[in-house]
């Protein structure tokens, strides 16, 4: 239980520093000790983890933001302005030079076979 505590404070420890991987486990943690009688305050911290590891970039986060949607964690506006901000962090990371490594290690691992 003490590994457990320490884990979860290095992992909220990361994701103040801007980790998007982190912060998306630390949602799964929140989720995983929720409860009914909660009255969905620790689904709502979890769906705010997802929003802020999705704006980072992070995929499965951001299926996680349409999951808590679906479920009426989030509003219309709190959804729309995630994947907005999803959109624009994936646009910002692409660049002609990305591109061409791509392509490059497409090409190479053909020619490892």
């Amino acid at each position: 239980k003490k590994d457990m505590k320490k884990g979860a404070y290095h992992a909220e420890e990361a994701a103040i520093k801007g980790h998007p991987t982190t912060r998306f486990n630390l949602r799964s943690i929140e989720w995983n000790n929720g409860t009914i009688e909660r009255n969905n305050s620790i689904y709502e911290r979890a769906a705010k983890h997802s929003i802020i590891s999705a704006n980072l970039g992070h995929g499965e986060a951001m299926k996680m933001v349409k999951t808590c949607y679906s479920k009426g964690l989030l509003s219309k506006e709190d959804f729309a302005n995630t994947l907005r901000a999803h959109r624009a962090v994936l646009d910002a990371s692409q660049s002609p030079q990305r591109e061409a490594a791509a392509i490059f290690q497409a090409t190479q691992a053909g020619n490892a076979r």
